[in-house]
């Protein structure tokens, strides 16, 4: 039952803080690391228990290691079905690390509503980590309800100047397209039931629905449209930067850590399991958008004065190198958009740290307040330049490893589209320098002293820099992780490649 505890931990703890605000205005905050620092144990032992045991489920493929099946409403074929794989696993683990990310950078900058502010934050983690692990389509929706909801709130009650209109055109644009997706799963079903005399939103008996072409392909796009518009991909993107903009910190630090991939996951998980034969009809249009998403975002980060404005267009770019190698359809560039998941997850999140860090110091996101920085806070400017070339692709860090295994993989496919998707390489410095240029050399603008780096934002952006290296330096150990689960997504490919 260790994950339904996963899930169930995060939800009492947000119960937690909000509560604990009565007691003592910092009770959330500690409620909510300790509340991510048991969830973390959890997941250290079911995903230990499960390498230890390597013995597939009952019924199912050596990728699947746990599973809860319970009955919810037998009555339409609806269960509480949780399972895990290895790609879940990678997941959930990135999930609980910048979840306690989040709650760390957000220790002094909510000053109102604390304990509110930690139970949205713990909410959203909540359904974050329940979309990872369901696999009942109605449970899965339920949860990706449950990761909007809270988000809304962070951003319109915490955020910025303009949160309110960066708040309404999030939940349109998830709102929208989630129905979208919604309506093909009750779809799904109907088709089933008519085939098989059973309702049953379960992911396993609807693996093999036949399907006709024509419906297939609609059914594909209304998942596809979720999940792109999560991602996003380019033209579905015109949200993100608003909502990172006015997002708190710690919103932004989750938003492009985790409510991202997401997208990404889903793409994996159901839009290729359930219609392979569409998803393959699909793919040159999906990867031309990934090659799209992945110039045009970058081009658009060049010409940013925000710096959380710049950081959330690199985010495009990235998961546009997501979008490509997951329709790639083979096993290398598959792993190579997992990859990039992970390190996008910690390089773009310990970004968004450090610009609310500078926001908190300077009170202002502009660059045309910032320049000398590196003479006032050596440390941050440190951790900046690092994640910035992290960012860019540097050899040796996990972004490098992830773009080179998508282009490797996509170059066999779709040499034209991947050939374009490389230009990335050249226009991701140029952003970068913007960074370094604007920000960190030049005259000191603010005269007035600023405070480097307390313990706590060392801490915090130094586990993401041990990780990150790790990561680059030790990329199979992910690799072994998440193969048994990405084998079992190539195989409904029916080997057969775009």
């Amino acid at each position: 039952m260790i994950l339904s505890a996963l899930i169930a931990v995060l939800a009492v703890g947000g119960f937690a803080a909000w509560i604990s605000e009565r007691w003592h205005p910092n009770a959330p905050r500690w409620t909510a690391i300790a509340t991510l620092a048991l969830e973390a144990l959890l997941a250290a032992s079911q995903f230990s228990g499960n390498h230890a045991a390597e013995t597939p489920l009952p019924g199912r493929s050596a990728a699947w290691l746990a599973e809860v099946d319970l009955p919810w409403i037998p009555r339409f074929g609806i269960g509480f079905h949780l399972a895990t794989d290895g790609l879940s696993q990678l997941l959930i683990a990135l999930t609980i690390l910048l979840g306690s990310m989040a709650a760390s950078c957000s220790w002094t900058e909510i000053g109102k509503r604390t304990g509110f502010f930690y139970f949205n934050l713990l909410a959203c983690l909540a359904g974050t980590v329940g979309v990872f692990l369901a696999v009942d389509l109605f449970l899965f929706f339920l949860f990706w309800e449950v990761m909007i909801i809270p988000m809304y709130f962070l951003i319109s009650i915490w955020g910025h100047e303009n949160r309110t209109y960066a708040a309404i055109k999030f939940v349109i644009f998830t709102q929208v397209s989630s129905l979208l997706m919604l309506l093909s799963i009750i779809v799904l079903v109907l088709v089933n039931y008519h085939r098989s005399g059973a309702f049953s939103f379960d992911y396993f008996a609807l693996l093999n629905v036949p399907l006709a072409p024509d419906l297939a392909d609609w059914l594909m796009l209304g998942f596809l449209i979720a999940f792109t518009v999560k991602l996003p991909a380019v033209p579905f993107h015109t949200w993100l930067p608003d909502a990172h903009t006015q997002a708190p910190t710690g919103g932004s630090v989750i938003l492009a850590g985790v409510l991202l991939k997401t997208g990404a996951y889903g793409l994996l998980r159901f839009v290729i399991p359930l219609f392979p034969d569409a998803a393959h009809r699909f793919a040159p249009i999906a990867m031309t958008l990934g090659a799209v998403s992945v110039l045009y975002a970058a081009m658009m980060a060049y010409a940013q004065s925000d710096i959380k404005r710049l950081v959330a267009y690199t985010s495009v770019s990235h998961m546009g190198f997501v979008l490509l190698g997951v329709f790639s359809w083979n096993l290398l560039a598959i792993q190579g958009a997992v990859v990039t998941m992970l390190a996008h997850g910690l390089s773009a999140g310990a970004l968004f740290m450090v610009a609310g860090f500078l926001q908190q110091r300077l009170h202002s996101r502009e660059f045309g307040d910032m320049g000398g920085l590196w003479q006032a806070v050596p440390r941050l400017s440190s951790f900046m330049l690092f994640f910035v070339m992290a960012t860019l692709g540097l050899p040796g860090l996990g972004n490098f490893v992830g773009e080179f295994l998508v282009l490797l993989g996509a170059f066999k496919v779709n040499p034209i589209v991947t050939s374009v998707a490389a230009f990335a390489l050249i226009l991701a410095p140029v952003y970068a320098l913007v960074i370094i240029q604007k920000a960190c050399h030049g005259p000191w603008q603010n005269r007035q002293p600023l405070t480097d780096c307390g313990f706590r934002e060392l801490a915090s952006l130094g586990v993401l820099v041990f990780v990150s290296v790790w990561l680059g330096l030790h990329p199979q150990s992910v690799l072994d992780v998440s193969a048994p689960a990405l084998r079992q997504t190539v195989l409904y490919l029916n080997a057969r490649e775009p």
